[in-house]
């Protein structure tokens, strides 16, 4: 059954449905990592930061928090002992965080139950479409950004 919002211009909106799905889809990470005890950002975080050590700026961007946030983001997990910084900057002002091996431990565990999420978010699609929205919403990001080469 259709709603009001599906047959009216705004659920034909890409913006609106868009937002939608967002919002589902950050409803059932906050569901799944309750368990774990991390919030979206700190999953986040712990995922950026399974690439390699990062600064507070860098991982900052890559979550989409502040600045502010991701220190605060940060200080928890380092409470934990999820992640370590160093003391004082080899250089400059730069303190890169790095995953521990509790870290690590804590991102597979995460990992595997957000990648289910996304396993089940792509169930209703074709084989094969899903790469086809990756790739389309990364075009549509790189353009409002103006990476785009024209």
């Amino acid at each position: 059954m259709q709603t009001s919002q599906e047959t009216s211009d705004l659920g034909r909106r890409i913006g609106y449905v868009l937002k939608q799905a967002q919002s589902a889809l950050r409803s059932r990470m906050d569901e799944a990592l309750r368990p774990l005890d991390l919030t979206v950002p700190q999953y986040a975080c712990l995922e950026l930061l399974g690439t390699g050590p990062l600064s507070n700026a860098e991982l900052a961007r890559g979550v989409f928090v502040t600045a502010q946030s991701m220190n605060s983001v940060v200080r928890s997990l380092q409470e934990r002992g999820l992640i370590a910084r160093a003391d004082s900057a080899p250089s400059g002002r730069r303190r890169p965080a790095e995953l521990t091996e509790p870290g690590r431990a804590l991102l597979a565990d995460a990992d595997a139950r957000i990648r289910d999420i996304e396993r089940q978010m792509l169930e209703p699609l074709e084989p094969g479409d899903g790469d086809r929205v990756v790739a389309a919403l990364r075009a549509i990001a790189e353009h409002l950004r103006g990476d785009a080469t024209a």
